[in-house]
C-alpha cells in the first residue's frame, strides 16, 4: 500500500474514532438486530481485486455499527466496565505497527523490559508487598496476561506443579496420576465462572464455598472445607480469594483466608479483576488487607483504569513453579541472555504476546496517578448517587452494600416482576443492564462503566428505570 494513502486512511480513521466516541450518547446503546443480520449485507466471498477505502468507510455505518453494543456509552451499565482512552488507543496503534511477538527477551528486548518496569510501577501504585515486585531483588515479579481468567488458570497450574513436587518428596512411590486424583481447590460460590472453569481445565476437583451475609468467604469456612477434604484423603492445594465478585462486588475476607492457606500449605491466589483498580486509591486498600499472605495477585487495568483490552496484570511471589509448569525449551527459542531477564513465554499459556506494556506506559504518563485516582473516585461517587435515588423510592431496595461502582437493586416484588422490568429496560434500548441472582433472589445490576459518564447520565438512567417500573407495575395491577 502507498504510504501516502496510508496517512490519509489513518487520519480519516482517527477522525471517525474521535467522532464516534465524542458523540456516543447519540447512539442506541443496545443494537436492535436479529442473529444473522449481517449475512445478507455482505457478499458470499472475499473480493478478488482491491476495493475503495471510501466504500469500506461507508460500510462501517451501514453494516458494522447497527450490530455494535456501545460499551463506552454513559448509558451502558452492564457487566463491569471495559476501559478505554485515547492514550491507550494510540499505544495499541504503535503496538500494531511494531508487531513484535515478545515471547523471549531477545525476540524484542524493549517489549520484555518495559513490561517488567510497568508492572513494578503499577504494583507500587497499589502498594503491593515488595515480594511481588521485580525491583525488590527477590524472585517476585509481574506479567501481563490476556485476562483474569488466564491468570486464575496459570496460578492453578503453578500451584498444581508445586503441590505434586511436595507430595512426591513425602511419598516417592506415588505417581502423578495418584496425586492428581486427590487434588482439590477452593473458591467462593460467588466467584466468577472462570474460577471454577480453571479447575475443569486443570483437571482437578474444585469446591465452591458458602458465603456469609455480606456474600464473603470467611476463613473458618475455608478451614472447615479443608478439614473435611483431608479427612476424605484429598489434598488441598489452591484457593482463590475474590476481591469484588461479579454478582455483587463482594470482598472475601482475604486476611482470614490467608492465615488458613498459609497454615495448610495452600497456594492463595487473589482475583481482583474489577475492583483492583480502586486500590490505587489509599482509602480502598483496607479491602486487600492480608495481601502479604497471597502467592499471586491479579487485576485488570483493562476494566477500570483506562487501558484498552487486553491488559490483565498478574504478580507472583515466586514464578518458579509457573515456569516449571510451562517450560518447553526447543533450540529455536533459546538465546544467550537466558536467565538475565524473564522469558514471558514461561509465565503464560500462549507462546505469542503483543507489546501490551506500551498501553500502560502511555496511560500512566499521559494521565498520571492523581488523575487516575480521580477517575475511580468519580465513578464510585456516581454509584452512590444512584444508590441514594434508589433508596429514596420506596418501591425499590438495595440488595448488596455499595462499595465500588456497582449498585445491585430490585423492585420489592417477585423475581418475575423484576425479570419483566429488565426485559422492558433492555427492550427499550435506552440503557443496558444485566441481572444476577443470589440465594434465589433475582436483582438488577447497574455498573458505572463509561469514562464519559456524568451525574446527568446517572439521573437519566434512573428516570428510564422508573419509567419502565411504572409500566411493569401498572401491567401487574391490571392483570390482578
Amino acid at each position: 500500500m502507498d504510504p501516502n494513502a496510508f496517512k490519509d486512511f489513518s487520519k480519516e480513521m482517527a477522525d471517525f474514532i474521535t467522532n464516534y466516541l465524542e458523540n456516543i450518547r447519540d447512539r442506541r446503546v443496545l443494537p436492535n438486530v436479529e442473529p444473522g443480520y449481517m449475512k445478507p449485507l455482505l457478499p458470499n466471498e472475499a473480493p478478488q481485486t482491491p476495493e475503495k477505502w471510501q466504500d469500506i468507510m461507508g460500510d462501517l455505518e451501514k453494516i458494522i455499527m447497527p450490530g455494535v453494543t456501545h460499551w463506552h456509552s454513559p448509558r451502558f451499565h452492564a457487566y463491569f466496565p471495559t476501559a478505554q482512552s485515547y492514550p491507550a488507543i494510540v499505544a495499541d496503534m504503535l503496538s500494531g505497527a511494531i508487531a513484535c511477538i515478545g515471547f523471549t527477551w531477545i525476540a524484542s528486548p524493549a517489549c520484555t523490559e518495559l513490561e517488567v518496569i510497568m508492572l513494578d510501577w503499577l504494583g507500587k501504585m497499589l502498594d503491593l508487598p515488595k515480594e511481588f515486585l521485580a525491583c525488590s531483588g527477590g524472585k517476585g515479579g509481574g506479567v501481563i496476561q490476556g485476562t483474569a481468567s488466564e491468570a486464575t488458570l496459570v496460578a492453578l497450574l503453578g500451584a498444581k506443579v508445586k503441590k505434586i513436587q511436595e507430595i512426591k518428596e513425602q511419598h516417592p512411590s506415588w505417581t502423578d496420576n495418584d496425586i492428581l486424583g486427590k487434588l482439590v481447590a477452593y473458591g467462593s460460590c460467588q466467584a466468577h465462572s472462570s474460577v471454577e472453569r480453571a479447575g475443569l481445565l486443570g483437571g482437578v476437583k474444585f469446591h465452591l464455598l458458602d458465603v456469609d451475609g455480606k456474600f464473603r468467604v470467611r476463613g473458618e469456612t475455608l478451614a472447615e472445607a479443608i478439614r473435611e477434604d483431608k479427612e476424605k484423603g484429598l489434598i488441598p492445594f489452591y484457593a482463590v480469594a475474590t476481591l469484588g465478585t461479579t454478582c455483587s462486588c463482594a470482598f472475601d475476607c482475604l486476611d482470614e483466608m490467608g492465615i488458613i492457606a498459609n497454615r495448610e500449605g495452600v497456594w492463595l491466589h487473589v482475583d481482583a479483576a474489577y475492583a483492583g483498580s480502586a486500590f490505587i486509591c489509599p482509602e480502598f486498600r483496607y479491602l486487600m488487607k492480608g495481601i502479604e499472605k497471597a502467592d499471586s495477585f491479579n487485576f485488570n487495568p483493562h476494566k477500570w483504569m483506562l487501558v484498552n483490552f487486553d491488559c490483565s496484570a498478574m504478580w507472583l511471589k515466586d514464578p518458579t513453579y509457573i515456569v516449571n509448569a510451562f517450560n518447553v525449551d526447543p533450540l529455536y527459542l533459546k538465546h544467550d541472555m537466558q536467565g538475565s531477564a524473564p522469558d514471558y513465554r514461561h509465565w503464560q499459556i500462549p507462546l505469542g504476546r503483543r507489546f501490551r506494556a506500551l498501553k500502560l506506559w502511555f496511560v500512566l504518563r499521559l494521565y498520571g496517578v492523581e488523575n487516575l485516582q480521580a477517575y475511580i473516585r468519580n465513578h464510585i461517587a456516581q454509584a452512590h448517587e444512584f444508590e441514594s435515588m434508589v433508596q429514596a423510592d420506596s418501591r425499590f431496595e438495595i440488595v448488596a452494600e455499595v462499595i465500588m461502582g456497582l449498585v445491585c437493586f430490585r423492585l420489592k416484588a417477585s423475581n418475575d416482576v423484576n425479570e419483566a422490568l429488565l426485559k422492558k429496560i433492555n427492550g427499550a434500548g435506552y440503557i443496558h443492564l444485566v441481572p444476577s441472582k443470589i440465594n434465589d433472589t433475582y436483582f438488577l445490576r447497574l455498573a458505572i462503566c463509561s469514562r464519559f459518564s456524568e451525574s446527568k447520565d446517572i439521573q437519566n438512567s434512573w428516570r428510564e428505570i422508573k419509567l419502565r417500573a411504572d409500566e411493569v407495575l401498572a401491567e401487574q395491577s391490571t392483570s390482578k
